[in-house]
């Protein structure tokens, strides 16, 4: 399972460019290309915030799960 940043699918929702929203976040080019193309370990609560701020939406519909099949077995209680 692998958490998919849809960041794309927004801007060209809005019209928007990649640069127009590094400029518009103060997120450099380099970690946005990174949350784009998933090479990022993790997000942290800021950078999603401005994100979410610039682009308008929540944060459901920037981060999406791939591959999600079912209920998660490690979320499931020892009975």
């Amino acid at each position: 399972m692998v958490i998919k940043v849809q960041i794309d699918e927004v801007l060209e929702k809005l019209g928007r460019s990649f640069y127009w929203l590094s400029k518009q976040t103060g997120i450099s080019h380099t970690t946005l290309w990174r949350l784009k193309k998933g090479k990022a370990l993790g997000i942290n609560f800021a950078t999603l915030e401005k994100l979410c701020h610039a682009l308008e939406c929540e944060p459901g519909d920037i981060l999406k799960l791939d591959g999600h099949k079912g209920t998660n077995k490690s979320l499931k209680t020892a009975s």
